[in-house]
């Protein structure tokens, strides 16, 4: 992991990293790994990392092998968090949120449900309406006449009351990556991003906003 950025809120106990260089999937789970069995053992502060993969496609735990469309176009790699098929790549920022559910309510749901929040909080910044669906996990942007595009995944895996995993953004990726699969399991909408909607955002802008958004979301204190 190179040209990394880190920060320490000392307020909240938590670690914020932004690795501007593509990060591959195998070394970013080892660290989550590595970070929430140090969070566990209360070795470590909680962390938020934002970065970026190469192109790859991961499976969750409810992954259908018919939803993988075409097997050779990309790396797939068994995340062992929940969900299906979703895709990573350059242009979609990742936010890796490995959190202390035993500080914070041991309420699986409520942590869905703010990572959630978070990320239409953030796209509310962009003057962009980020829903929930029911049925749904994920953020989806009405697109009119019938058609809701996808913006945002969430994946969360839990270990002795310790998150990791989290959500995925678009904010430039190249849609067509997603053909390989069928995304999140869901055939009849699309998926979309900030750039695709319009809006001329940056990789920074969008982390300046996911770190301005945390603590209306998620508190200082890291307290339900």
């Amino acid at each position: 992991m190179i040209n990394e950025k880190a920060a320490m809120d000392e307020t909240a106990n938590l670690d914020w990293r932004i690795s501007d260089a593509l990060v591959d999937y195998e070394p970013a789970r080892s660290f989550m790994e590595g970070r929430v069995a140090q969070i566990i053992d209360g070795e470590a502060p909680e962390m938020v990392w934002l970065l970026e993969h190469p192109p790859l496609y991961t499976a969750g735990t409810s992954a259908d092998p018919a939803e993988l469309v075409d097997r050779e176009k990309f790396p797939v790699f068994d995340a062992g968090r929940g969900g299906r098929y979703t895709y990573h790549g350059p242009g979609q920022r990742i936010a890796y949120v490995m959190l202390d559910l035993r500080q914070r309510g041991r309420d699986v749901r409520a942590h869905v449900h703010n990572l959630e929040a978070w990320v239409i909080a953030a796209l509310d910044r962009f003057n962009v309406k980020g829903e929930r669906r029911e049925g749904r996990i994920g953020i989806w942007v009405d697109r009119g006449n019938g058609r809701e595009d996808k913006i945002g995944a969430i994946g969360v895996r839990v270990r002795h009351w310790v998150t990791f995993h989290g959500i995925s953004l678009n904010v430039e990726p190249d849609l067509s990556h997603y053909e390989g699969i069928v995304p999140c399991g869901i055939s009849d909408q699309g998926v979309t991003s900030l750039v695709d909607l319009g809006l001329p955002v940056t990789m920074a802008d969008v982390d300046v906003v996911l770190q301005e958004t945390w603590d209306d979301v998620f508190g200082r204190q890291g307290k339900a």
